[in-house]
């Protein structure tokens, strides 16, 4: 079992040891400038990869299902973005087209019981046109596994990345798989479940799978490891173990996040009965992340996963101070979080299986019936000044109506599987195309005058809620609000009907409350208290999360 000697503190020489940046550090070495195709660069690992790669001097293609989710990205504009899916073949012949290096970023996780068989299948096909179209390395990011564990004993997820890897590895193109365990930084899954678990109980009773080693590794160790895997060797065809200089176990790594965070000392009991199933229920009702995504990562914490291995270092070598050590890679995540500079999180791409559709535009929808609820006000307000506060919306500054509605409403997705109202805001202040907001996803800016919303909540059919801030024939500040509902069947009628009696409170509320707060805003006064049903709140404050 081969571990890394401890980490010195990375040098800062112009700031404190907390200046230190999140992504990777360099290397003597850089990589040529080759075509890099990403995959799944709408994703945690892969919306900081691409810059990353365009840093280091290479040119980058990004394929993307929907192109538009990555139009507002920092990097948008240095990177082209080609649409195609890895399922498919026709669509990948194109985007292959003079790509040296193709990343392999993507996963069928949480998409239903076949998620194997449809990784599988992507990684056959993403293999066989990248072979097809003569390209030098495939780089991909899979799951360290336990050592002397048999395949067919591994949890699903394991399992799958395992097969990924081979699949890969078996292509006739020279193939790098980088096999990492916990992954933490801001807005990882692994750090957001850590930080909620820790913070939000002092006492905790837990499955036995916190007293397993696991090896940590930061995220920005990851990313120089990635990049720096373009540059191997064409004779280089293999696996690699990365990992931070620590082995931990869960319940080392939350002591020592509260040591951390300043948090005081957390009483922790683990109780044998709590299944990877049981878990993952309780890891979402805690976290934000929901059972869906928290099972798989609570069956891979099942097992002691510790690099066997170093090799990774011949070929990308380590420089000062890295690998970095946990408490260094939980300083630097906690100071992105305080300082709101999460470039990606977890929520960042779609949940597999949440709607995808984008909203029918109205002259030519011909899919059935679509339901609406339109409001509409005068605001005594700049057309500027409203639309600061709609594009601040949600997250910690509320749904400006109904507190309790609210609430509710994201217990019952949370309890019935679905993301609820935690999954909160990537910037306090600006949204961009492909956002997850709490239990909405950005599907359309228009800046200063249209954001529209979709809905990823369980719901029997499809919904949007649209906000408008524009001027009016006579030059006055208009509000207006849409929300639409597309109804699957009869659930879908009953459902839009049986809440639609409590639509005045909520979007009613809501078009009231964010009038009244731009115009509060535009006179230089603080936000005005609201009393909504019986629950009193001031305009912007955030609800109880559901």
């Amino acid at each position: 079992m081969a571990t890394h000697p401890r980490a010195t503190p990375d040098p800062t020489p112009d700031g404190p040891p907390d200046a230190a940046p999140e992504g990777p550090s360099g290397s003597d070495s850089g990589p040529g400038p080759g075509l890099c195709l990403v995959t799944g660069a709408g994703g945690y690992i892969g919306g900081r990869l691409v810059p990353e790669l365009l840093d280091a001097g290479h040119r980058v293609r990004c394929l993307a299902r929907t192109p538009a989710n990555l139009r507002d990205y920092p990097w948008a504009d240095r990177a082209e973005v080609v649409k195609g899916d890895v399922t498919d073949a026709a669509t990948l012949k194109p985007a292959f087209e003079g790509v040296d290096v193709a990343y392999y970023l993507v996963h069928s996780l949480g998409s239903g019981r076949d998620f194997e068989e449809k990784d599988r299948r992507a990684a056959r096909t993403f293999a066989e046109e990248a072979r097809a179209a003569g390209v030098r390395r495939i780089v991909y990011l899979g799951g360290l596994t336990p050592a002397g564990v048999p395949e067919g004993e591994l949890s699903p997820h394991l399992r799958s990345r395992a097969e990924v890897g081979r699949i890969l590895l078996d292509s006739g193109v020279p193939t790098t798989v980088l096999r990492a365990a916990v992954v933490i930084g801001s807005g990882s899954a692994s750090f957001e479940m850590l930080r909620y678990l820790t913070e939000r109980l002092p006492v905790m009773l837990t499955p036995s799978w916190v007293r397993t080693h696991v090896q940590p590794i930061a995220v920005r160790d990851v990313l120089r490891y990635l990049v720096g895997s373009a540059d191997m060797p064409a004779d280089v065809n293999r696996t690699f173990d990365v990992g931070g200089p620590d082995v931990l176990t869960y319940r080392d790594m939350m002591i020592k996040y509260a040591e951390v965070a300043g948090l005081p000392k957390r009483l922790i009991m683990s109780v044998p009965m709590l299944t990877p199933g049981l878990s993952s229920h309780w890891i979402g009702l805690v976290t934000p992340v929901p059972a869906g995504l928290a099972r798989p990562l609570a069956e891979s914490l099942r097992y002691e996963v510790v690099c066997a291995e170093h090799d990774i270092a011949e070929y990308v070598p380590d420089p000062p101070g890295t690998p970095l050590s946990f408490d260094r890679a939980l300083e630097l995540a906690l100071q992105r979080v305080q300082e709101a500079k999460v470039t990606t999180r977890w929520s960042s791409a779609s949940l597999p299986g949440a709607p995808s559709d984008p909203l029918p535009t109205d002259p030519d929808w011909a899919g059935g019936s679509l339901y609406t609820d339109e409001r509409e006000r005068t605001v005594d307000a700049p057309p500027e000044t409203l639309w600061k506060v709609v594009e601040g919306i949600g997250g910690e500054n509320g749904w400006y109506s109904f507190p309790l509605a609210w609430a509710v409403r994201g217990w019952l997705d949370r309890l019935s599987g679905g993301v609820g109202l935690r999954r909160g805001r990537r910037d306090a202040q600006r949204l961009r195309v492909g956002d997850a907001l709490d239990f909405w996803r950005v599907e359309e800016i228009e800046r200063g005058s249209l954001l529209r919303l979709r809905a990823e909540m369980r719901l029997p059919g499809l919904a949007w809620l649209e906000m408008r801030s524009e001027r009016d024939e006579a030059g006055r500040t208009r509000y207006r609000q849409r929300a639409l509902f597309h109804p699957r069947g009869l659930a879908g009628q009953l459902y839009w009907w049986s809440v639609a009696p409590f639509h005045a409170v909520v979007f009613g509320g809501m078009a009231r409350n964010i009038a009244r707060t731009a115009e509060r805003a535009a006179a230089g006064e603080p936000a005005p208290a609201v009393r909504t049903g019986d629950v009193p709140v001031h305009a912007g404050e955030a609800p109880p999360r559901g």
